[in-house]
């Protein structure tokens, strides 16, 4: 490191925004989490020992993530890298390995590898890392906001330890605050700054877990409030109010909210309300929601909700589910929305869902019953020697393209598993069989 350098970090320790220069350097000084670093907990047994294995750290922004890999970087005697996957392309992976490589082959350390926001890196990129975890040249830490059973190569996922991040609980973040307030060597201490107790209470409850939110918000305040006739900076509910304009969005995506949220979006079309429908898709996309993630429970919906009532409406929402991935945001909102009403307002039947629910039952109470003679393959001449395909009619031979015989085998015959409804196109499937069965003899 030169003499440039050197002064570059210096002042970046000392300019830095208040969320990172707070961040602690030990287990003892992080807030929350302990469901992960208790001091009975794996994880927290594991960093003190020196003996961490590859993990992946799942959860909501301004959780700890990064702290967490930060503090490990000041308790372990490995090298500890760390690369962004936004910014890191294939020559800085091989640089990194090629370090690695060099710290256990001529020094016998252990390197740990830090990768923030791993789910930016594709499927190859993350094959590229997997020998290596394989045999140890690294220990990877990876950090995601996204579900890692979607966004990280499954061979990856199956060599770590998963640990989810949760968000800061309201207590969390009024310790984080005051401590920015008071702290002088890392935090705001030297501005002499207060807090006014309602302030306080009203940036912990609109942080909504985000520490991050929180300390930027009172850092905001305490650099451009001017002191009061006593000297010092007083930061009131007011004051608070103005440095965090808009509340926080809490959308933990493996927490209630997310799951009250798709919930209420999902039984809104269920229900034909197309305006409370587009309106948790709004609260959604304000929420950074994945999009893809909210085209696929639209494509659910339409086959369980709405099925063979409005056939159309799998169709659109198929196409939205395409449309959405080549197209991205903001626009894909308007191809959303599209789909959401046209689901929402199509007429409903969960006819499907009862038929292969009743079927997937008879499957496991009667196991492989026998496939009658006459529908099995009789395209080879063994198969033919063996009587198979012999007495099958033909459908399209007959009137109506309908021939009354067995489908279903021996024992099955007279179950039913499809109940067309009496909506939408259902009703003319309905009264389809209804016709071609009644004219059979």
């Amino acid at each position: 490191m030169d003499l440039f350098e050197y002064m570059r970090e210096q002042q970046k320790e000392t300019e830095a925004p208040l969320a990172s220069r707070l961040r602690p350097t030990t287990l003892d000084e992080m807030v929350g989490q302990q469901h992960i670093i208790g001091k009975d907990k794996l994880l927290y047994r594991a960093i003190k020992a020196d003996k961490l294995s590859s993990i992946i750290l799942y959860g909501p922004p301004g959780t700890g993530k990064t702290t967490l890999a930060k503090v490990i970087a000041h308790t372990t005697s490995a090298e500890f890298l760390q690369i962004n996957a936004t910014s890191a392309g294939k020559k800085d992976m091989e640089e990194v390995i090629a370090q690695a490589k060099n710290n256990q082959g001529m020094y016998g350390r252990k390197t740990i590898l830090f990768i923030d926001e791993i789910h930016r890196f594709n499927k190859g990129q993350q094959d590229y890392l997997l020998p290596f975890v394989e045999d140890g040249t690294i220990i990877l830490i990876g950090a995601t906001t996204e579900n890692p059973y979607f966004e990280v190569n499954g061979a990856l996922l199956s060599r770590s330890i998963i640990f989810e991040l949760k968000s800061l609980s309201k207590e969390d973040i009024r310790t984080l605050i005051l401590r920015a307030v008071t702290d002088r060597e890392k935090g705001l201490g030297a501005y002499n700054a207060v807090i006014d107790d309602d302030a306080l209470e009203f940036l912990a409850d609109v942080a909504n877990g985000d520490a991050r939110a929180a300390l930027t918000a009172i850092e905001l305040g305490v650099l451009t409030t001017e002191r009061s006739a006593d000297g010092k900076i007083h930061i009131t509910l007011a004051v608070a109010s103005e440095c965090i304009q808009k509340r926080v969005v809490k959308y933990d995506k493996s927490g209630d909210n997310h799951y009250d949220t798709i919930s209420a979006f999902i039984k809104s079309m269920r229900g034909s309300d197309p305006d409370a429908a587009v309106y948790y898709l709004a609260r959604m996309l304000y929420a950074g929601e994945d999009i893809k993630f909210i085209a696929r429970r639209i494509m659910i919906c339409a086959a369980e909700d709405v099925s063979n009532a409005d056939p159309m409406a799998l169709v659109v929402a198929t196409s939205a589910a395409q449309a959405v991935e080549r197209i991205g945001m903001p626009e894909a909102q308007i191809i959303l929305a599209q789909a959401v009403t046209y689901v929402a307002s199509a007429p409903k039947s969960n006819s499907a869902v009862c038929a292969i629910s009743d079927a997937m039952a008879a499957v496991r109470d009667t196991m492989t019953a026998p496939i009658p003679v006459h529908l099995q393959d009789a395209h080879y001449k063994s198969s033919q020697k063996l009587g198979h395909g012999v007495g099958y009619k033909y459908a399209h031979d007959y009137p109506n393209h309908y021939v009354k015989q067995q489908y279903l085998p021996d024992g099955l015959t007279d179950r039913m598993f499809y109940h067309p409804s009496e909506n939408g196109y259902e009703k003319t499937i309905r009264e389809y069989f209804e016709k071609i069965k009644g004219m059979q003899p």
